[in-house]
């Protein structure tokens, strides 16, 4: 009985915690958000109670499974709804190199050291930070670098709208305002930033707009 006990315990908890990973979505172990990786620690912790415990009633797992299973997709709705509310939780992206300069405040803001740049500059093949057009340093910790080509320059695209929202942040890195974006918009019909999917703007000027719901 207690070998028999234990198999279900087993099983059962192995469901559950495939259920909650399907219901996460499709995303690399590489890229899960804090949130996520406090739900992975917290379901292990969990399943192993339910499987050291066989005395104790397995609801006392199950209930607290299904609270993180709620937590989980009510906080992927509300970040699909809510750009303020995912960038509070997954952050956001952190320009760490531009045109081959290293921006030491951004670095200190994100506790990122220098060791930690050259290793990722180094998987990536580059020697040189000269070499760089841009490194950014995205929310999981990963670096994503665009090599200068043979011009000097780099194909990175600043993110201009998401979602429908201006991002600022990217009219600040390209010194552009709001009513320059707006009128960048009427120039190809569009008469309002929430007919916008995503609006991107490359270095050499070239603006690519992604329409809201044109595939429904």
């Amino acid at each position: 009985m207690v070998y028999a006990s234990l198999i279900v315990r087993t099983l059962l908890t192995y469901l559950i915690i495939l259920i909650v990973f399907r219901f996460m979505g499709k995303r690399e172990i590489g890229e899960l958000s804090v949130m996520d990786l406090v739900v992975f620690i917290m379901l292990a912790e969990i399943g192993v109670f339910i499987i050291e415990q066989p005395d104790s009633s397995i609801w006392k797992a199950i209930v607290p499974m299904a609270v993180l299973l709620a937590i989980q997709l009510g906080s992927a709705w509300v970040s699909l709804k809510n750009q303020r509310f995912r960038t509070w939780f997954d952050g956001k992206p952190s320009v760490i190199i531009k045109h081959g300069m290293v921006d030491e405040y951004e670095m200190k803001r994100q506790r990122y050291n220098f060791n930690d740049l050259l290793i990722q500059l180094r998987e990536h093949g580059i020697q040189q930070v000269n070499d760089v057009a841009y490194a950014i340093l995205e929310p999981s910790g990963k670096l994503s670098v665009f090599e200068k080509d043979e011009s000097g320059h780099s194909s990175y695209a600043v993110v201009l709208i998401a979602d429908g929202q201006i991002q600022y942040s990217g009219l600040k890195n390209i010194r552009k305002n709001k009513n320059w974006l707006l009128n960048e918009l009427k120039k190809q019909g569009y008469e309002s930033v929430d007919q916008i999917s995503l609006c991107t703007i490359n270095e050499e000027g070239e603006v690519s707009i992604d329409e809201k719901n044109q595939y429904k």
